[in-house]
Protein backbone atom coordinates (compact mmCIF):
# COMPACT_ATOMS: atom_id res chain seq x y z
CA UNK A 1 0.00 0.00 0.00
CA UNK A 2 1.04 3.52 -0.44
CA UNK A 3 0.97 6.59 1.66
CA UNK A 4 -2.13 7.93 3.16
CA UNK A 5 -0.61 11.51 3.84
CA UNK A 6 -0.31 14.30 1.90
CA UNK A 7 2.97 13.66 0.36
CA UNK A 8 3.23 13.38 -3.30
CA UNK A 9 6.95 11.56 -3.60
CA UNK A 10 7.28 8.30 -4.97
CA UNK A 11 8.06 5.71 -2.37
CA UNK A 12 11.79 5.37 -1.90
CA UNK A 13 14.29 3.12 -0.20
CA UNK A 14 14.83 5.04 3.13
CA UNK A 15 14.37 1.87 5.53
CA UNK A 16 16.69 2.46 8.09
CA UNK A 17 18.60 -0.90 8.40
CA UNK A 18 18.80 -0.11 12.07
CA UNK A 19 15.67 -0.94 12.86
CA UNK A 20 15.94 -4.70 13.08
CA UNK A 21 13.10 -7.28 12.55
CA UNK A 22 13.02 -7.45 16.58
CA UNK A 23 12.98 -3.62 17.21
CA UNK A 24 10.14 -3.72 14.16
CA UNK A 25 8.56 -6.20 16.17
CA UNK A 26 8.51 -4.92 19.33
CA UNK A 27 7.43 -1.77 18.49
CA UNK A 28 4.36 -3.25 16.59
CA UNK A 29 3.57 -5.04 19.78
CA UNK A 30 3.50 -2.71 22.21
CA UNK A 31 1.66 -0.48 19.99
CA UNK A 32 -1.09 -3.61 19.44
CA UNK A 33 -1.17 -4.26 22.99
CA UNK A 34 -1.31 -0.36 24.20
CA UNK A 35 -4.45 -0.50 21.67
CA UNK A 36 -6.03 -3.90 22.72
CA UNK A 37 -6.00 -2.80 26.71
CA UNK A 38 -7.65 0.71 25.76
CA UNK A 39 -11.18 -0.26 28.33
CA UNK A 40 -12.71 2.44 25.85
CA UNK A 41 -11.83 1.21 22.26
CA UNK A 42 -13.61 -1.64 21.82
CA UNK A 43 -17.11 0.31 23.08
CA UNK A 44 -15.94 3.02 20.04
CA UNK A 45 -15.55 0.34 17.55
CA UNK A 46 -18.97 -1.49 18.31
CA UNK A 47 -20.51 2.01 18.06
CA UNK A 48 -18.81 3.07 15.33
CA UNK A 49 -19.27 -0.33 13.43
CA UNK A 50 -22.90 0.11 14.34
CA UNK A 51 -23.55 3.58 12.80
CA UNK A 52 -21.42 2.55 9.50
CA UNK A 53 -23.45 -0.19 8.47
CA UNK A 54 -26.47 1.63 8.63
CA UNK A 55 -27.90 2.41 5.67
CA UNK A 56 -29.69 5.19 3.91
CA UNK A 57 -31.27 2.53 1.68
CA UNK A 58 -32.83 0.62 4.87
CA UNK A 59 -35.23 2.29 5.59
CA UNK A 60 -35.08 0.95 9.40
CA UNK A 61 -31.94 2.89 9.90
CA UNK A 62 -33.51 6.37 9.90
CA UNK A 63 -35.31 4.72 13.24
CA UNK A 64 -31.60 3.05 14.22
CA UNK A 65 -30.04 6.32 13.71
CA UNK A 66 -32.67 8.54 15.45
CA UNK A 67 -32.44 5.88 18.59
CA UNK A 68 -28.87 5.55 18.45
CA UNK A 69 -28.14 9.64 18.88
CA UNK A 70 -31.59 10.08 21.07
CA UNK A 71 -29.81 8.03 23.86
CA UNK A 72 -27.10 10.42 23.84
CA UNK A 73 -27.47 13.36 25.37
CA UNK A 74 -24.41 15.16 24.34
CA UNK A 75 -24.49 13.15 21.01
CA UNK A 76 -28.08 14.94 20.31
CA UNK A 77 -26.55 18.24 21.75
CA UNK A 78 -23.74 18.40 19.10
CA UNK A 79 -26.17 17.14 16.27
CA UNK A 80 -28.77 19.83 16.65
CA UNK A 81 -26.23 22.21 17.49
CA UNK A 82 -24.00 21.30 14.09
CA UNK A 83 -27.59 21.31 12.10
CA UNK A 84 -28.27 24.77 13.26
CA UNK A 85 -25.22 26.31 11.91
CA UNK A 86 -24.36 28.55 8.96
CA UNK A 87 -22.52 25.53 7.21
CA UNK A 88 -24.92 23.03 7.72
CA UNK A 89 -28.35 24.70 8.09
CA UNK A 90 -30.46 23.83 5.13
CA UNK A 91 -31.37 25.82 2.48
CA UNK A 92 -35.18 26.42 4.69
CA UNK A 93 -32.87 28.04 7.14
CA UNK A 94 -35.54 26.28 9.58
CA UNK A 95 -33.96 26.06 12.85
CA UNK A 96 -34.00 22.21 13.77
CA UNK A 97 -34.90 21.32 17.06
CA UNK A 98 -35.23 17.86 16.63
CA UNK A 99 -33.19 14.92 15.35
CA UNK A 100 -36.12 13.39 13.06
CA UNK A 101 -36.07 16.63 11.59
CA UNK A 102 -32.45 16.87 11.31
CA UNK A 103 -32.26 13.71 9.41
CA UNK A 104 -35.29 14.80 7.39
CA UNK A 105 -33.53 18.11 6.72
CA UNK A 106 -29.85 17.74 6.37
CA UNK A 107 -30.33 13.70 4.72
CA UNK A 108 -29.68 10.69 6.56
CA UNK A 109 -25.85 10.00 5.28
CA UNK A 110 -25.02 13.84 6.65
CA UNK A 111 -26.69 12.92 10.14
CA UNK A 112 -24.76 9.59 10.45
CA UNK A 113 -21.34 11.04 9.23
CA UNK A 114 -21.48 14.18 11.72
CA UNK A 115 -22.25 11.07 14.24
CA UNK A 116 -19.33 9.17 13.46
CA UNK A 117 -17.32 11.91 13.24
CA UNK A 118 -18.00 13.22 17.14
CA UNK A 119 -18.29 9.66 18.16
CA UNK A 120 -14.58 9.13 17.08
CA UNK A 121 -13.36 12.06 18.55
CA UNK A 122 -15.21 11.49 21.90
CA UNK A 123 -13.47 8.06 22.03
CA UNK A 124 -9.90 9.45 21.13
CA UNK A 125 -9.99 12.83 23.29
CA UNK A 126 -7.49 12.81 25.94
CA UNK A 127 -5.22 10.61 25.29
CA UNK A 128 -2.07 12.68 24.21
CA UNK A 129 -3.99 15.52 24.06
CA UNK A 130 -2.09 17.90 21.41
CA UNK A 131 -1.02 14.97 18.98
CA UNK A 132 -4.25 13.34 18.95
CA UNK A 133 -5.92 17.04 18.35
CA UNK A 134 -3.47 17.72 15.41
CA UNK A 135 -4.54 14.52 13.91
CA UNK A 136 -8.24 14.82 14.45
CA UNK A 137 -8.25 18.14 13.13
CA UNK A 138 -6.64 16.98 9.91
CA UNK A 139 -9.16 13.85 9.84
CA UNK A 140 -11.97 16.14 10.28
CA UNK A 141 -10.84 18.20 7.17
CA UNK A 142 -10.27 15.54 5.07
CA UNK A 143 -13.97 14.41 5.71
CA UNK A 144 -15.51 17.94 4.87
CA UNK A 145 -13.23 17.67 1.89
CA UNK A 146 -14.96 14.37 0.94
CA UNK A 147 -18.39 15.37 1.81
CA UNK A 148 -18.13 18.01 -1.17
CA UNK A 149 -16.62 15.36 -3.53
CA UNK A 150 -19.77 13.26 -2.89
CA UNK A 151 -21.95 16.40 -3.50
CA UNK A 152 -20.78 15.99 -7.41
CA UNK A 153 -19.94 12.52 -7.78
CA UNK A 154 -21.98 10.50 -10.56
CA UNK A 155 -22.25 7.38 -8.49
CA UNK A 156 -25.12 5.98 -5.98
CA UNK A 157 -24.28 6.17 -2.30
CA UNK A 158 -21.46 8.78 -2.98
CA UNK A 159 -21.65 10.26 0.75
CA UNK A 160 -20.08 6.33 1.97
CA UNK A 161 -17.04 8.56 0.98
CA UNK A 162 -16.90 9.95 4.65
CA UNK A 163 -16.72 7.47 6.44
CA UNK A 164 -13.87 5.85 4.08
CA UNK A 165 -11.82 9.52 4.78
CA UNK A 166 -12.55 9.51 8.34
CA UNK A 167 -10.70 6.05 9.09
CA UNK A 168 -8.04 6.95 5.81
CA UNK A 169 -5.57 8.64 8.60
CA UNK A 170 -6.44 6.31 11.45
CA UNK A 171 -3.62 4.09 11.68
CA UNK A 172 -1.86 8.02 12.69
CA UNK A 173 -4.31 9.03 15.04
CA UNK A 174 -3.88 5.26 17.26
CA UNK A 175 -0.13 5.77 16.99
CA UNK A 176 -0.31 9.40 18.27
CA UNK A 177 -2.40 8.31 21.16
CA UNK A 178 -0.91 5.26 21.70
CA UNK A 179 2.79 5.55 20.79
CA UNK A 180 3.64 9.50 21.32
CA UNK A 181 7.13 8.58 21.27
CA UNK A 182 7.47 6.89 18.46
CA UNK A 183 4.93 9.66 16.62
CA UNK A 184 6.84 12.54 17.78
CA UNK A 185 10.26 11.17 16.12
CA UNK A 186 7.84 10.38 12.39
CA UNK A 187 6.60 13.56 12.04
CA UNK A 188 9.32 15.19 13.05
CA UNK A 189 11.37 13.61 9.72
CA UNK A 190 8.43 14.64 7.49
CA UNK A 191 9.08 18.19 9.12
CA UNK A 192 12.30 18.50 7.99
CA UNK A 193 10.90 17.46 4.28
CA UNK A 194 13.54 14.33 4.42
CA UNK A 195 11.17 11.61 4.29
CA UNK A 196 7.45 11.22 2.96
CA UNK A 197 5.14 9.86 5.58
CA UNK A 198 5.42 6.16 4.04
CA UNK A 199 9.47 6.50 4.31
CA UNK A 200 9.08 8.40 7.90
CA UNK A 201 7.36 5.41 9.47
CA UNK A 202 9.45 2.71 7.69
CA UNK A 203 12.89 4.32 9.46
CA UNK A 204 11.06 5.21 12.69
CA UNK A 205 8.44 1.73 13.29
CA UNK A 206 9.74 -0.61 10.65
CA UNK A 207 6.14 -1.20 9.42
CA UNK A 208 3.37 0.60 7.27
CA UNK A 209 0.67 2.24 9.25
CA UNK A 210 -2.04 1.76 6.58
CA UNK A 211 -1.71 -2.20 7.73
CA UNK A 212 -2.65 -0.97 11.23
CA UNK A 213 -5.84 0.48 10.46
CA UNK A 214 -7.13 -2.45 7.93
CA UNK A 215 -6.62 -4.37 10.87
CA UNK A 216 -8.68 -2.03 13.70
CA UNK A 217 -11.11 -1.48 11.06
CA UNK A 218 -11.74 -5.26 10.64
CA UNK A 219 -11.90 -5.94 14.18
CA UNK A 220 -14.59 -3.22 13.96
CA UNK A 221 -16.38 -5.32 11.29
CA UNK A 222 -16.21 -1.79 8.98
CA UNK A 223 -17.12 -3.67 5.71
CA UNK A 224 -14.29 -4.63 3.54
CA UNK A 225 -15.49 -2.32 0.68
CA UNK A 226 -14.91 0.31 2.85
CA UNK A 227 -10.90 -0.97 4.11
CA UNK A 228 -10.20 -1.84 0.20
CA UNK A 229 -11.04 2.14 -0.52
CA UNK A 230 -8.39 3.31 1.47
CA UNK A 231 -6.10 1.96 -0.62
CA UNK A 232 -4.52 4.72 -3.08
CA UNK A 233 -4.65 4.26 -6.70
CA UNK A 234 -1.28 3.84 -8.43
CA UNK A 235 1.02 6.64 -8.93
CA UNK A 236 0.57 9.23 -11.90
CA UNK A 237 -2.17 11.20 -13.61
CA UNK A 238 -5.03 9.59 -12.81
CA UNK A 239 -8.36 9.28 -15.12
CA UNK A 240 -12.04 9.17 -14.56
CA UNK A 241 -12.86 6.59 -12.40
CA UNK A 242 -14.94 3.10 -14.24
CA UNK A 243 -16.42 2.49 -10.68
CA UNK A 244 -17.26 3.23 -7.52
CA UNK A 245 -14.81 1.66 -6.18
CA UNK A 246 -12.11 3.36 -8.11
CA UNK A 247 -13.63 6.78 -7.76
CA UNK A 248 -13.81 6.12 -3.95
CA UNK A 249 -10.17 5.56 -3.62
CA UNK A 250 -9.36 8.91 -6.28
CA UNK A 251 -11.69 10.74 -3.83
CA UNK A 252 -10.33 9.42 -0.04
CA UNK A 253 -6.69 9.90 -1.53
CA UNK A 254 -7.58 13.45 -2.56
CA UNK A 255 -9.50 14.09 0.74
CA UNK A 256 -6.19 13.43 2.80
CA UNK A 257 -3.39 15.05 0.89
CA UNK A 258 -6.44 18.28 0.72
CA UNK A 259 -6.95 18.73 4.20
CA UNK A 260 -3.52 20.96 4.78
CA UNK A 261 -5.37 23.51 2.53
CA UNK A 262 -8.59 23.41 3.89
CA UNK A 263 -6.77 23.94 7.51
CA UNK A 264 -4.76 27.11 6.09
CA UNK A 265 -6.30 28.52 2.72
CA UNK A 266 -6.35 32.12 3.91
CA UNK A 267 -2.96 32.16 5.37
CA UNK A 268 -0.99 30.26 2.27
CA UNK A 269 -2.04 30.11 -1.00
CA UNK A 270 0.21 26.62 -1.77
CA UNK A 271 0.19 27.12 -5.56
CA UNK A 272 2.38 23.98 -5.65
CA UNK A 273 0.19 22.06 -3.54
CA UNK A 274 -2.47 22.90 -5.40
CA UNK A 275 -0.73 22.00 -8.91
CA UNK A 276 0.32 18.80 -7.92
CA UNK A 277 -3.60 18.19 -6.57
CA UNK A 278 -4.65 19.01 -10.00
CA UNK A 279 -1.81 17.21 -12.19
CA UNK A 280 -2.85 13.80 -10.30
CA UNK A 281 -6.69 14.08 -9.50
CA UNK A 282 -8.14 17.18 -11.79
CA UNK A 283 -9.34 15.03 -14.70
CA UNK A 284 -10.05 11.75 -12.71
CA UNK A 285 -12.96 14.16 -10.42
CA UNK A 286 -13.44 16.81 -13.04
CA UNK A 287 -11.51 19.82 -11.18
CA UNK A 288 -9.73 22.78 -12.15
CA UNK A 289 -8.29 26.22 -10.06
CA UNK A 290 -11.61 27.36 -9.88
CA UNK A 291 -13.75 24.23 -8.34
CA UNK A 292 -10.53 23.18 -6.06
CA UNK A 293 -10.42 26.80 -4.41
CA UNK A 294 -14.53 26.44 -4.75
CA UNK A 295 -14.40 23.55 -3.06
CA UNK A 296 -11.65 24.34 -0.41
CA UNK A 297 -13.67 27.32 0.22
CA UNK A 298 -16.40 25.49 1.08
CA UNK A 299 -15.08 22.42 3.17
CA UNK A 300 -13.67 25.13 5.10
CA UNK A 301 -16.85 26.73 6.43
CA UNK A 302 -17.79 23.00 7.30
CA UNK A 303 -14.70 21.67 8.89
CA UNK A 304 -14.48 24.82 11.28
CA UNK A 305 -18.15 24.48 12.54
CA UNK A 306 -17.51 20.62 13.17
CA UNK A 307 -14.13 21.77 14.87
CA UNK A 308 -15.98 23.77 16.81
CA UNK A 309 -19.27 21.61 17.69
CA UNK A 310 -16.53 18.83 18.47
CA UNK A 311 -14.98 21.16 21.34
CA UNK A 312 -11.50 20.92 18.94
CA UNK A 313 -11.55 24.76 18.63
CA UNK A 314 -13.28 26.81 21.19
CA UNK A 315 -15.53 29.49 20.23
CA UNK A 316 -13.72 31.86 22.12
CA UNK A 317 -10.43 31.14 20.90
CA UNK A 318 -10.17 33.84 18.02
CA UNK A 319 -7.56 33.30 15.67
CA UNK A 320 -5.26 36.55 13.95
CA UNK A 321 -4.30 36.51 10.55
CA UNK A 322 -0.67 36.31 11.30
CA UNK A 323 0.58 33.05 9.56
CA UNK A 324 1.68 30.23 11.86
CA UNK A 325 3.65 26.83 10.89
CA UNK A 326 1.20 24.82 13.01
CA UNK A 327 -0.69 22.19 10.74
CA UNK A 328 -3.49 22.55 12.61
CA UNK A 329 -4.07 26.33 13.08
CA UNK A 330 -7.34 27.07 11.19
CA UNK A 331 -8.00 30.70 10.60
CA UNK A 332 -10.96 31.37 8.14
CA UNK A 333 -11.12 35.03 6.48
CA UNK A 334 -14.51 35.26 7.44
CA UNK A 335 -13.85 33.94 10.85
CA UNK A 336 -15.46 36.94 12.99
CA UNK A 337 -18.70 37.12 10.56
CA UNK A 338 -18.90 33.22 11.05
CA UNK A 339 -19.02 33.49 15.02
CA UNK A 340 -21.45 36.37 14.61
CA UNK A 341 -23.83 34.08 12.58
CA UNK A 342 -22.98 31.44 15.18
CA UNK A 343 -23.57 33.39 18.00
CA UNK A 344 -26.98 34.86 15.93
CA UNK A 345 -28.13 31.34 15.65
CA UNK A 346 -27.55 30.42 18.80
CA UNK A 347 -29.51 33.35 20.34
CA UNK A 348 -32.81 32.78 17.54
CA UNK A 349 -32.39 29.46 19.29
CA UNK A 350 -32.41 29.91 22.82
CA UNK A 351 -36.09 29.79 23.40
CA UNK A 352 -35.99 26.53 22.07
CA UNK A 353 -33.88 25.83 25.01
CA UNK A 354 -34.54 23.59 28.56
CA UNK A 355 -33.26 26.52 30.67
CA UNK A 356 -34.96 24.98 33.79
CA UNK A 357 -37.13 22.02 35.09
CA UNK A 358 -39.93 21.20 37.08
CA UNK A 359 -38.45 18.09 39.75
CA UNK A 360 -40.53 15.86 37.89
CA UNK A 361 -38.01 16.52 34.96
CA UNK A 362 -40.75 18.34 32.97
CA UNK A 363 -39.15 21.59 30.76
CA UNK A 364 -40.81 25.19 32.29
CA UNK A 365 -40.87 26.00 28.83
CA UNK A 366 -42.79 23.15 27.40
CA UNK A 367 -45.70 24.78 25.63
CA UNK A 368 -42.79 26.57 23.84
CA UNK A 369 -41.04 22.87 22.48
CA UNK A 370 -44.45 21.52 22.16
CA UNK A 371 -45.34 24.33 19.48
CA UNK A 372 -42.41 24.17 17.99
CA UNK A 373 -42.54 20.52 17.77
CA UNK A 374 -46.27 20.83 15.93
CA UNK A 375 -44.32 23.34 13.47
CA UNK A 376 -41.89 20.72 12.25
CA UNK A 377 -44.45 18.07 12.20
CA UNK A 378 -46.51 20.07 9.80
CA UNK A 379 -43.63 21.48 7.14
CA UNK A 380 -43.18 17.87 7.00
CA UNK A 381 -46.22 16.89 6.19
CA UNK A 382 -46.64 19.75 4.18
CA UNK A 383 -43.33 18.74 1.67
CA UNK A 384 -45.35 14.79 1.51
CA UNK A 385 -41.78 13.47 1.27
CA UNK A 386 -42.17 11.60 4.25
CA UNK A 387 -42.41 8.07 5.66
CA UNK A 388 -45.50 7.81 8.32
CA UNK A 389 -42.75 5.79 10.60
CA UNK A 390 -40.29 8.79 10.62
CA UNK A 391 -43.42 11.07 11.57
CA UNK A 392 -44.09 9.19 14.56
CA UNK A 393 -40.68 9.17 15.64
CA UNK A 394 -41.04 12.94 15.35
CA UNK A 395 -43.85 12.77 17.29
CA UNK A 396 -42.32 10.46 19.82
CA UNK A 397 -39.34 13.09 20.01
CA UNK A 398 -41.48 15.93 20.24
CA UNK A 399 -43.27 14.98 23.14
CA UNK A 400 -40.35 12.60 25.13
CA UNK A 401 -38.48 16.51 25.12
CA UNK A 402 -40.95 18.99 25.74
CA UNK A 403 -42.64 16.77 28.48
CA UNK A 404 -39.65 15.26 30.29
CA UNK A 405 -40.58 11.77 29.91
CA UNK A 406 -38.19 9.22 31.04
CA UNK A 407 -40.02 6.25 28.56
CA UNK A 408 -42.51 7.05 25.58
CA UNK A 409 -43.82 4.11 23.23
CA UNK A 410 -46.30 4.08 20.28
CA UNK A 411 -48.87 1.10 20.19
CA UNK A 412 -50.52 0.10 17.42
CA UNK A 413 -53.56 -2.97 17.64
CA UNK A 414 -52.02 -6.44 16.21
CA UNK A 415 -55.60 -7.63 14.65
CA UNK A 416 -54.13 -10.81 14.00
CA UNK A 417 -53.17 -11.81 17.91
CA UNK A 418 -55.53 -9.37 19.40
CA UNK A 419 -53.26 -6.97 20.81
CA UNK A 420 -51.63 -3.78 21.23
CA UNK A 421 -47.83 -3.50 21.07
CA UNK A 422 -45.25 -1.01 21.34
CA UNK A 423 -43.72 -0.83 17.65
CA UNK A 424 -41.42 2.35 18.65
CA UNK A 425 -40.07 4.01 21.24
CA UNK A 426 -37.33 6.56 22.97
CA UNK A 427 -36.35 6.87 26.75
CA UNK A 428 -34.67 5.40 29.73
CA UNK A 429 -34.04 1.40 28.57
CA UNK A 430 -36.62 1.66 25.86
CA UNK A 431 -35.99 -1.57 24.20
CA UNK A 432 -36.76 -3.60 27.25
CA UNK A 433 -39.65 -1.70 27.77
CA UNK A 434 -41.23 -1.89 24.64
CA UNK A 435 -40.51 -5.22 24.43
CA UNK A 436 -43.15 -5.65 27.73
CA UNK A 437 -45.17 -3.12 26.29
CA UNK A 438 -48.07 -5.46 25.19
CA UNK A 439 -51.71 -6.06 26.46
CA UNK A 440 -54.91 -7.73 25.31
CA UNK A 441 -57.32 -5.79 23.29
CA UNK A 442 -60.05 -7.47 24.59
CA UNK A 443 -61.54 -4.67 26.78
CA UNK A 444 -61.56 -5.17 30.24
CA UNK A 445 -62.20 -2.33 32.93
CA UNK A 446 -59.26 -0.43 33.33
CA UNK A 447 -56.95 2.71 32.27
CA UNK A 448 -55.54 1.96 29.32
CA UNK A 449 -59.31 0.35 27.81
CA UNK A 450 -61.53 3.12 29.38
CA UNK A 451 -59.08 5.28 27.36
CA UNK A 452 -59.50 3.77 24.11
CA UNK A 453 -63.19 3.35 24.78
CA UNK A 454 -64.49 6.49 25.28
CA UNK A 455 -61.52 8.09 22.94
CA UNK A 456 -60.11 9.98 26.35
CA UNK A 457 -56.83 11.47 26.82
CA UNK A 458 -55.67 10.74 30.29
CA UNK A 459 -52.99 12.81 32.12
CA UNK A 460 -51.87 10.78 35.12
CA UNK A 461 -49.53 13.80 37.97
CA UNK A 462 -49.80 11.01 40.70
CA UNK A 463 -50.04 7.36 40.03
CA UNK A 464 -49.91 5.99 43.68
CA UNK A 465 -53.46 7.79 44.36
CA UNK A 466 -55.85 4.61 45.53
CA UNK A 467 -57.89 5.69 42.67
CA UNK A 468 -55.20 5.28 40.26
CA UNK A 469 -54.08 2.43 41.33
CA UNK A 470 -57.21 0.23 40.97
CA UNK A 471 -57.81 1.10 37.52
CA UNK A 472 -54.02 0.53 36.39
CA UNK A 473 -53.58 -3.14 34.94
CA UNK A 474 -51.47 -6.09 35.94
CA UNK A 475 -49.53 -5.81 32.87
CA UNK A 476 -48.36 -2.18 33.18
CA UNK A 477 -47.47 -3.08 36.85
CA UNK A 478 -45.56 -6.09 36.07
CA UNK A 479 -43.40 -4.41 33.01
CA UNK A 480 -43.66 -0.98 34.51
CA UNK A 481 -43.79 -1.16 38.30
CA UNK A 482 -42.10 2.20 39.20
CA UNK A 483 -43.90 4.47 37.36
CA UNK A 484 -45.23 7.37 39.11
CA UNK A 485 -46.73 9.66 36.55
CA UNK A 486 -48.04 9.01 33.30
CA UNK A 487 -49.81 10.29 29.73
CA UNK A 488 -52.17 8.08 27.60
CA UNK A 489 -53.27 9.37 24.41
CA UNK A 490 -55.65 7.04 22.63
CA UNK A 491 -55.76 7.26 18.36
CA UNK A 492 -59.23 6.59 17.32
CA UNK A 493 -59.63 6.72 13.95
CA UNK A 494 -63.71 6.38 12.48
CA UNK A 495 -64.55 5.53 15.65
CA UNK A 496 -62.35 2.13 15.91
CA UNK A 497 -58.93 2.40 18.61
CA UNK A 498 -56.02 1.59 16.46
CA UNK A 499 -53.37 2.39 18.94
CA UNK A 500 -52.17 5.02 21.66
CA UNK A 501 -48.86 7.32 22.69
CA UNK A 502 -48.02 6.38 26.28
CA UNK A 503 -45.75 7.96 28.38
CA UNK A 504 -44.22 8.13 32.34
CA UNK A 505 -42.10 8.92 34.35
CA UNK A 506 -40.81 7.57 37.81
CA UNK A 507 -41.75 10.60 39.58
CA UNK A 508 -44.73 12.29 40.23
CA UNK A 509 -45.54 15.34 38.58
CA UNK A 510 -47.59 17.74 40.57
CA UNK A 511 -46.99 20.47 38.21
CA UNK A 512 -49.76 18.87 36.07
CA UNK A 513 -50.19 19.94 32.64
CA UNK A 514 -51.82 23.80 31.82
CA UNK A 515 -54.79 24.43 29.88
CA UNK A 516 -52.51 25.48 26.83
CA UNK A 517 -50.07 22.29 27.15
CA UNK A 518 -53.05 20.32 26.72
CA UNK A 519 -54.35 22.08 23.62
CA UNK A 520 -50.97 21.64 22.14
CA UNK A 521 -50.57 17.88 23.30
CA UNK A 522 -54.06 16.97 21.02
CA UNK A 523 -53.28 19.17 18.21
CA UNK A 524 -49.95 17.19 18.01
CA UNK A 525 -51.87 13.51 18.10
CA UNK A 526 -54.21 15.21 15.46
CA UNK A 527 -51.37 15.46 13.22
CA UNK A 528 -50.50 11.93 13.68
CA UNK A 529 -54.10 11.02 13.67
CA UNK A 530 -54.16 13.18 9.94
CA UNK A 531 -50.99 10.89 8.90
CA UNK A 532 -52.25 7.93 9.90
CA UNK A 533 -55.69 8.45 7.85
CA UNK A 534 -53.99 9.68 4.74
CA UNK A 535 -51.38 6.24 4.75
Amino acid sequence: MRSIHTSFTPHGSSHDPAVTAANTATIKTSLLEAIANDPDLPTLGSSISRIVQLSSSDHESIRQLSYFVLSDVSLTQKILRLSNSVAFRSSSNKIITSVTKAIFLMGFNSVRNCALAMLLVDGMSGKQVEHVRTELIHTLAASMVSRELAKHSQFSDAEEIVVVALFKNLGRLLLAAYDPEHYQKMTALIAQGTHTPWQAAMQILGFNLETLTENILENWNIPGSIIQALKNRPGGNLNLAKSKHEWMQQAAEFSEKAAPLVLTWTQTNDPACKEKLLGRFGKALCLDTIKLDQLIANAGEETYALLMDTDLIALENKRTNKPSSSPTEFSPENEEDALTDLILGTDQNDHHQITQRYPSGKPYNASTLLLSGIQDVAEIMASGYYKLDDLVMLVLETYYNSLGFRFITFCLLDSKINQYRARSSLGQNNMIYQKAFNFPATPSIDLFHGALKKNADLLISDASTCKIRKLIPQWHRDSLPDARSFMVLPLVTRQKPIGLFYADRDVEAPEGISSEETRLIRTLKGQALTAFNSN
